[in-house]
């Protein structure tokens, strides 16, 4: 999914995590995209960004993101949402995760806007 609206991009992230497909997913982020999976935490590059993913999407869970602002000023772009993941872990037992996000965007020269920085703990 290619998102040149900036106010969807919230949106395709959380369909693209619902549909369960990492390549759906990691293909809103930039190359070498900056992840925080964890507090304390920071994947760079598509490679590690889909290894953390997977363990997200590993819950089976359905994510839910309300976009709180975007602030954009040309090619770049400051996004915060409110983010609520529920789920089962392995052992089938219920678990629930949220947290205010805070990404940087930037815009490609297709017109496409990906991810360049994703915390999503970051205005906690």
């Amino acid at each position: 999914m290619v998102v040149t609206n900036l106010d969807d991009l919230h949106k395709a992230f959380e369909t693209a995590f619902n549909s369960g497909n990492v390549e759906a997913v990691l293909a809103l982020y930039e190359p070498e995209a900056s992840l925080v999976p964890q507090p304390g935490t920071v994947t760079q590059g598509r490679a590690s960004i889909r290894q953390a993913l997977q363990q997200f999407l590993a819950v089976r869970g359905t994510m839910r993101i309300e976009t709180v602002y975007v602030m954009k000023q040309g090619g770049i772009a400051l996004t915060r949402g409110k983010w609520h993941l529920s789920g089962k872990d392995p052992q089938g037992h219920p678990i629930e995760m949220g947290g205010k996000s805070i990404e940087v965007v930037r815009q490609q020269p297709n017109g496409e806007w990906l991810f360049a920085i994703d915390h999503p703990f970051g205005a906690d």
